[in-house]
């Protein structure tokens, strides 16, 4: 189960990134965290930029809603969106929601 924290109207939780994947994904969970694949390389920060596009877009919330709070330049991640509920974050790990476009 992936562990979310409410704090200022925001969610945070961890997130997972195996960059340079074959196509931009949520794959589920993996040891608390929400595990995405990232297609974008993780160089001069274009992986997270590419997780915070992901992330707004399956959230349906705005990209600037969406930040790295720590982590930056790791793998795990601690992320806060602004505007969801826990529940939306949970509903990531579903398996309709894997998929990117």
């Amino acid at each position: 189960m992936i562990e979310i924290a409410e704090r200022d109207g925001c969610v945070i939780f961890a997130v997972r990134v195996a960059p340079r994947a074959r196509r931009d994904a949520i794959g589920g969970e993996h040891a608390g965290a929400l595990k995405v694949r990232l297609a974008a390389p993780p160089v001069d920060g274009r992986a997270n930029e590419a997780l915070l596009r992901l992330l707004a877009e399956h959230l349906n919330v705005p990209v600037g809603a969406v930040r790295i709070v720590a982590g930056e330049a790791n793998r795990t991640k601690r992320v806060s969106v602004a505007g969801v509920s826990p529940a939306q974050v949970l509903a990531l790990c579903a398996p309709s929601q894997k998929e990117s476009r």
